[in-house]
C-alpha cells in the first residue's frame, strides 16, 4: 500500500510564505488528522502533494513517486479537496457515469461507490438539487471511482448532520483497515479525535506537532497547546 511522503517542502505566494520547510509522512493503514489554523498551508500542501501546485523547493510523494508519475492515479489516490461543483442538470449517476467512462473503470463501478456513500436512492435525482452534506457524499463517491489505496480529504464533514457524521467516522476507520492511507484535514477535532491514529499539526506552514494520538489524550488541548 501506498505512503505519503512530504519531504522539506515549501511554497511563497509573492511575500506570503504559505508552506516552510514541511516534512512528515503518512503510513498506510492508518488515519492521519492534519490540522491547523486558517492560513496555515494545508490547502497548499494538500494541493502540492497532488500536484496541482508546484513546491518552490522539497517533493511530495505519494507510493515514492511524485503524483505525476503516477501510472494509475485513478487507482492510486482519492481525493477532495473542497465543496465540490457538480453540473446541477446531471443526476449523481450520470456524473459519475461520465467520470468513470472517461478513466476506462468497469461499469459497477458507479453503483458500488454510490452503494458505498449511500446515496444509492438518490442516484437519479439531479445533483442542483442536493444538500451540502449530499453534495459531500457524491464528492466522495467520486473521489472513491477507482477505488484508490490513498484518500486526501479537506473537511469532508462539512455539512453532513450528525447521522452523516457518525456515518463518515465508520467508513473512514474501515478504509484505513483495509491497509489504505487516509490524510483528512479538519477543523472538527471532536470528530476527527474519534478516528485519528496519528496528528500533523501546522502553523505558519511549519510542522509544530507529528506524532500518535494516544487514547485518552484531548486532541483539542494537544491543538491549543502546539499553535499557541
Amino acid at each position: 500500500m501506498s505512503a505519503i511522503t512530504v519531504t522539506r517542502l515549501s511554497k511563497s505566494f509573492g511575500a506570503v510564505r504559505a508552506v516552510d520547510d514541511l516534512s512528515f509522512t503518512v503510513g498506510p493503514g492508518t488515519i492521519t488528522a492534519f490540522l491547523g489554523p486558517n492560513g496555515a498551508g494545508k490547502t497548499t500542501t494538500l494541493r502540492m502533494i497532488l500536484g496541482l501546485v508546484t513546491p518552490d523547493s522539497g517533493s511530495a510523494a505519494i507510493g515514492g513517486g511524485p503524483y505525476r508519475d503516477l501510472v494509475d492515479p485513478v487507482a492510486a489516490v482519492g481525493a477532495v479537496l473542497e465543496a465540490a461543483a457538480f453540473h446541477p442538470g446531471l443526476t449523481a449517476r450520470a456524473h459519475l457515469e461520465i467520470l468513470r467512462t472517461a478513466a476506462g473503470l468497469a461499469p459497477e463501478r458507479v453503483d458500488h461507490v454510490l452503494d458505498q456513500v449511500d446515496l444509492t436512492g438518490a442516484a437519479d435525482r439531479r445533483a442542483g438539487g442536493f444538500s451540502l452534506g449530499m453534495r459531500q457524499r457524491l464528492a466522495l463517491a467520486t473521489a472513491l471511482l477507482g477505488d484508490p489505496a490513498v484518500l486526501i480529504l479537506d473537511e469532508p464533514a462539512n455539512g453532513l448532520d450528525p447521522a452523516g457524521a457518525h456515518w463518515l467516522r465508520g467508513f473512514l476507520r474501515a478504509y484505513a483497515l483495509q491497509g489504505r492511507t487516509v490524510l483528512v484535514s479538519t477543523h472538527v477535532l471532536a470528530e476527527i479525535q474519534q478516528i485519528a491514529d496519528h496528528v500533523i499539526i501546522i502553523s505558519d506552514g511549519r510542522a509544530v506537532f507529528t506524532g500518535p494520538l494516544a487514547p485518552g489524550s484531548d486532541l483539542e488541548e494537544l491543538y491549543l497547546e502546539a499553535t499557541r
